[in-house]
Order: C-alpha cells, then sequence, then structure tokens
C-alpha cells in the first residue's frame, strides 16, 4: 500500500469509467450523455447492464451458488453486440414450471443456445423472482 492508497489495475478503472458513462454521472457520463442522443444513451445502458450481470453471473458461479436447468423456448436477436457477442432475448422455461420468462442477456456467438436446448440460470440476488443467463454448463 503505498501513500495514497492501492493503484486501480485497468479493468478496475475502465470498469469505474463506464459504470460512471452508463448512469450519466461524473465527467465521462455527462459528456456521453451530451454527446449521444437519448435513445442511444438507452442503449449504451442497456449494453452495460448486460455486460454488469454477466460478471454478477461469473461472480455468483465462483462463489458455488447453485444453478437451475431451464428449456429454451425461444431466441431473439436484438441487434446489439457487446465485445463482439450478440445480445438476445431468451425466453425460457424451467422444469415442471407453468411459466416461461424472458431473459436479456448476452451469449457466445460460438454457442447461441437453440429452442430445446437446456441452459442454466442462477436466481438473481438483485431482483428476487428474478433469474440471470449461467451459460449452457459446458466449460469451454
Amino acid at each position: 500500500m503505498g501513500i495514497f492508497g492501492r493503484r486501480k489495475s485497468r479493468e478496475e478503472r475502465a470498469a469505474e469509467i463506464a459504470g460512471k458513462a452508463a448512469s450519466g454521472k461524473g465527467f465521462y457520463g455527462r459528456t456521453t450523455r451530451a454527446f449521444l442522443g437519448q435513445s442511444d444513451f438507452a442503449r449504451v445502458q442497456q449494453s452495460i447492464g448486460a455486460y454488469n450481470s454477466g460478471l454478477d453471473v461469473q461472480q455468483l458461479l465462483a462463489a458455488g451458488a447453485p444453478t437451475i436447468p431451464a428449456t429454451v423456448v425461444s431466441i431473439v436477436d436484438t441487434g446489439k453486440l457487446v465485445n463482439f457477442d450478440p445480445v438476445v432475448d431468451l425466453v425460457v422455461q424451467p422444469p415442471g414450471a407453468a411459466d416461461r420468462f424472458t431473459l436479456q442477456t448476452i451469449v457466445s456467438k460460438l454457442r447461441i443456445p437453440r429452442p430445446g436446448d437446456q441452459v442454466l440460470l442462477i436466481a438473481d440476488p438483485a431482483r428476487p423472482g428474478g433469474y440471470l443467463y449461467a451459460g449452457d454448463g459446458v466449460t469451454p
């Protein structure tokens, strides 16, 4: 530890800047909001939100959170990309449940799920009753 505290890594600094830009706070956020229109700024916020949900899933999996299998009912491309991976609307149905629900998530373009495929979900701690996409359960 130095005199002024721990120095942040590039990844931590980039995540902080992206968070400020998406929230519209600070220099980066105000600049982003000023140069983008309202609809484009909303798209940036959605993309950052999808990226952050992927990070949350990785942390929950590393902590040993239980996963829930579900069957893909349908998948629709939103037209957005995050790190060249598509953001999709995924309609899934857990086994034994009558209701289906939709998740907007990033999927690997190498392993895009198809209707009928099994995927894994994790309960979302930020939204009780909600789920996060945890992949197809196959390790790369």
